[in-house]
């Protein structure tokens, strides 16, 4: 299946998950790259492209992409063990000689993995900025064009999120040599964002927010200068690691969530990644503040983080949406599977999040990220009118979607399906991918197997 080549055309859909529900018969129409019209119990019209099953596109909250390109190659622990720390040096040195042509290269094939699985839009935290000697480049934004070029090459919506990165350590602890390419003063910063503004103006619905990496990387002072400069999304890590919990508790006397409500006013604009390690107090100040946790259950898993306390937080109404992080493996249905099975293995019981019988754990999870997701990204979310035309096929025909209606095809998705239940995928109203494979997918991968060659020879 391929897009309508007229800028206005209509899907209809035999099951469609709308905002109110799943509905029957659903006619959408999607004019210059958005949702017009959304007509349930309709029968099709005459030259309507037929579908299954329609459900919105996913946003993938948080990702590294040029991290693709090492995925697999950290995996030998010594026989001292291995833990994040140890990871991130390794995660330097790779990136010590990582130069923009494979930057991209490496983004194109992540972003393009992210269609396939059914993420539409990436919140690329993005803090490779300089030169292998730390220099800015000519282009102080190349890196920012680079990955806007990879966004335009596979279709995904960008919301852009440059990294504000400046210290070792918490109280304001210089930079070591491997963060060269990261570090920023405020001034230089604010020069930063004006070159993304300008790189992310081709894309059709881009987004740019900020993100100061860490409470390890980014003083209080400093913090206050950063979010006047932009009024989209701000990201942050924080609370991923016990460690980084204790030596923030070693140099404040606060918890790191604790620490950042009491220094600033964080609210709905707010996406706090990971935030595993919070107590009760911390974990009802970001209820109440509106911000998204921002959960990556592969890469938590892969990293040996921990699991953020799901169960009470969606009980209590708190926001979360999820992302690829360290895109060691790409699957969105995947992420909320594991999402699910983390909080099971810890709670010994089945379908914990779903906190009563109107959703089931597939709908639960789906409903959640894409929600949460989106407002972490500065977007609209669902099929509605005027939101972008970010629409997933499911496969009725797929073996574990036979004979399901309803939560059914999205708990079959996301816990029984395997490679082949997603179709189609349409972003921003065009096809970009077709019987499950991105249209571009020879050329870039043969461009990110050069990449890579050139990097790991």
């Amino acid at each position: 299946m391929t897009s309508a080549p007229a800028s206005t055309f209509t899907l209809h859909a035999d099951h469609a998950l709308l905002p109110s529900g799943w509905a029957r018969k659903v006619r959408i129409t999607v004019a210059q790259g958005r949702i017009a019209a959304v007509d349930a119990g309709h029968a099709a019209a005459h030259g309507d492209i037929a579908t299954d099953v329609l459900v919105p596109g996913l946003p993938n909250l948080h990702s590294h992409a040029f991290q693709r390109g090492m995925a697999g190659l950290t995996e030998i622990g010594g026989g001292q063990g291995d833990s994040f720390w140890s990871w991130r040096e390794l995660m330097y040195r790779f990136l010590a000689t990582l130069r923009p042509e494979a930057m991209e290269a490496i983004a194109a094939q992540a972003f393009m993995e992210m269609l396939e699985t059914g993420s539409t839009r990436v919140g690329e935290f993005h803090y490779l900025h300089h030169d292998a000697d730390g220099a800015p480049y000519v282009q102080r934004a190349q890196m920012c064009e680079r990955l806007a070029a990879a966004a335009a090459q596979t279709g995904i919506g960008l919301t852009l999120l440059p990294v504000f990165y400046a210290h070792a350590d918490f109280g304001g602890a210089p930079p070591n040599p491997a963060q060269r390419r990261l570090i920023h003063d405020v001034e230089g910063f604010a020069r930063l964002l004006e070159g993304a503004r300008a790189a992310l103006a081709p894309l059709p619905d881009a987004v740019l927010g900020i993100a100061p990496h860490s409470l390890r990387a980014v003083t209080g002072q400093e913090l206050a200068a950063l979010l006047p400069l932009n009024d989209g999304p701000v990201h942050i890590h924080i609370a991923e690691q016990v460690r980084e919990v204790e030596s923030c508790v070693a140099w404040s006397g606060l918890r790191p969530v604790q620490w950042l409500y009491e220094h600033v006013a964080v609210d709905a604009r707010w996406c706090l990644v990971h935030a595993t390690h919070i107590d009760q107090a911390e974990r009802a100040r970001m209820v109440a503040s509106g911000a998204v946790a921002g959960l990556c259950p592969i890469t938590e898993a892969n990293l040996g983080d921990g699991l953020f306390p799901m169960q009470a937080f969606a009980r209590e109404g708190g926001r979360f949406g999820v992302g690829s992080d360290s895109n060691v493996l790409i699957d969105a249905a995947q992420e909320l599977r594991l999402l699910e099975y983390g909080q099971r293995l810890t709670l010994r019981g089945r379908n914990v999040l779903a906190p009563d019988a109107t959703r089931s754990s597939g709908r639960f999870l789906f409903e959640g990220a894409l929600n949460g997701g989106a407002q972490a990204l500065g977007v609209a979310a669902g099929l509605q009118v005027g939101a972008s035309a970010d629409l997933l096929e499911l496969d009725a025909g797929h073996p574990a979607m036979l004979g399901r209606q309803g939560d059914a095809l999205l708990d079959s998705w996301v816990f029984a399906a395997r490679n082949g239940a997603l179709r189609t995928v349409w972003r921003h109203g065009q096809c970009w991918v077709s019987e499950g494979r991105h249209i571009q997918r020879d050329t870039i991968t043969a461009r990110f197997a050069q990449a890579l060659h050139g990097l790991l020879a």
